[in-house]
């Protein structure tokens, strides 16, 4: 899909679900939209979308990867 400017995001690459049942990160240049999977725009609807620059700061703050769009998850 596309970056977002919509919700929380503006143009950034990376969106946190801050769900905390989720607490994931997702990288919207690489967005699976299948079904069951990163469902983006659900996630900025619900109010839960945090931006960030780097895929690291987001680590850092406490969201695991995104099994589809990173991988790595350690969920």
């Amino acid at each position: 899909m596309a970056r977002r400017y919509k919700g929380h995001m503006n143009g950034e690459r990376y969106l946190a679900n801050t769900n905390p049942s989720k607490k994931e990160v997702h990288d919207l240049d690489n967005e699976k939209t299948g079904r069951n999977e990163c469902q983006i725009d659900e996630i900025i609807s619900a109010g839960n979308d945090k931006p960030y620059n780097s895929q690291k700061a987001a680590n850092d703050a406490g969201y695991n990867n995104c099994t589809h769009c990173i991988g790595d998850s350690e969920r």
